[in-house]
């Protein structure tokens, strides 16, 4: 015998279900192939790295990459993705997310320390103190 389902019930899995999306929208990269995420992982580091340098941020994000990625994917993109799965939304799209969210987060902790070391190299060879010098602002953005 099938439960009565009343619309606000619907409409409360139905919300949930959107706020599962909005999340994972901003973090799907964390979620796709291990190139998909790194590429985007070296971006923001990227981004971060010549906030910092060019003193718009007073954080380094150096000392704390690895380990902060390793706690964002243990504290919200693991929980994020079995939820996903859990909801069903995506089908069985959601298995393979949470599979790619957990071996990305393996092969980071394994690869990380030295992916880290690497960025931050090229990012140095980018951002010399000439290029930094020649770097200007336009409401605000480096330009």
């Amino acid at each position: 015998k099938t439960e009565d389902i009343s619309m606000a019930d619907i409409d409360r899995k139905a919300t949930i279900a959107f706020e599962h999306i909005i999340q994972a929208s901003d973090v799907a990269h964390t979620m796709q192939h291990w190139k998909v995420y790194q590429r985007w992982n070296e971006q923001l580091f990227d981004e971060m790295y010549l906030a910092y340098v060019s003193g718009h941020s007073d954080e380094d994000p150096v000392p704390g990459w690895y380990k902060g990625e390793l706690g964002f994917f243990d504290f919200y993109i693991i929980p994020l993705a079995r939820k996903l799965e859990k909801c069903g939304i995506f089908g069985v799209s959601s298995d393979e997310y949470l599979n790619y969210a957990l071996e990305n987060r393996s092969e980071w902790e394994i690869k990380g320390e030295e992916i880290v070391k690497r960025m931050l190299e090229k990012a140095e060879q980018i951002y010399t103190p000439e290029v930094l010098a020649s770097l200007r602002l336009e409401d605000g953005f480096i330009v």
